[in-house]
């Protein structure tokens, strides 16, 4: 089949390569504007961008799919399009402009967790079970039929940045099989069934940790938000982030109590303790725990907030 892909960040890569290697031909990539990053907010294509790049498959760049957009992509007589983390909402005609419409991989056991952020809203919910799921994208958000679903467990400490990058790697061939299906006239979907849950886009505020609240409530918030918008609580009036940290059975200490004990950086929740790893006081690089705790002038709890 001619195939159109839309993708934009590094987990959508594997599986624009899996497509890439398959018998099908990937006409064209549709991928988000190239985005200022760094501290001198130089321009960077997409990592899918670059990846197409590479492999010499034309590359169109669109936040908004606007009619010129809609013309392209429909020109190029696709027999499906194929997105996964694009980024934007897809409207007719565009939906309907490939042969078979488009289909989506998505990283939650839909109907939970459909939107932006599924994986990091699983881990902030203290799910144990996650998976792909592969759907027909209508117009209404994540609601399309399911072509499959692929289920696996969480680890206790996963975060979302792990997590995704495995569920980007299995969900490729997973999204592969589904892809020859189609063209071979073999696949089936079936609705959605069960209880929708949605799963908006983190913002920065989500990422503060409360320490008053339980200790595995604390640290499923700290894996869903990990590496981004990224954990972080206020010490001494400014902004700390917590970049590693797990939890410490039998350490006990009062919530937002930071103290080293035998040797590890505690921090009290609600019940028992978390061991802080790795940290970024405001103004400063990332370091280990002990040591930004060895730079302190004292060696005396402090508050977290």
């Amino acid at each position: 089949m001619k195939l159109v892909f839309a993708g934009t960040p590094d987990v959508a890569v594997p599986s624009l390569q899996r497509l890439l290697a398959s018998g099908h031909e990937t006409v064209a990539v549709l991928t988000r504007e190239d985005a200022p990053l760094g501290r001198k907010r130089v321009l960077t294509p997409s990592p899918v961008a670059r990846a197409a790049d590479d492999a010499g498959v034309p590359v169109i760049k669109a936040n908004r799919l606007t009619d010129d957009v809609t013309a392209t992509i429909s020109g190029l007589d696709a027999d499906l399009g194929v997105i996964v983390a694009y980024g934007g909402l897809l409207r007719e005609p565009l939906l309907s402009a490939p042969k078979h419409g488009w289909i989506n991989l998505h990283f939650s056991l839909l109907p939970a967790w459909r939107g932006a952020a599924p994986v990091q809203h699983a881990l902030l919910a203290g799910d144990t079970l996650t998976g792909a799921s592969v759907f027909q994208l209508v117009r209404e958000l994540d609601a399309g039929a399911l072509f499959g679903v692929l289920e696996r467990p969480i680890d206790a400490d996963a975060t979302a940045g792990t997590l995704l990058a495995e569920l980007a790697e299995s969900g490729a061939g997973f999204l592969s099989g589904i892809v020859d299906d189609i063209g071979n006239g073999s696949a089936r979907a079936t609705p959605q069934v069960g209880q929708a849950t949605l799963a908006p886009k983190l913002r920065i505020e989500d990422g503060r940790l409360d320490w008053t609240a339980p200790a595995e409530t604390v640290y499923n918030r700290f894996r869903g938000v990990t590496p981004e918008p990224g954990a972080h609580t206020t010490i001494g009036g400014t902004r700390f982030k917590i970049l590693h940290a797990r939890p410490a059975p039998g350490g006990t200490l009062p919530a937002g109590t930071v103290d080293r004990i035998d040797g590890r950086i505690l921090i009290g929740t609600g019940t028992s303790a978390l061991e802080l790893l790795r940290v970024q006081p405001a103004g400063k690089p990332a370091m280990a725990a002990s040591d930004w705790w060895r730079g302190l002038s004292h060696d005396q709890p402090i508050r977290a907030e």
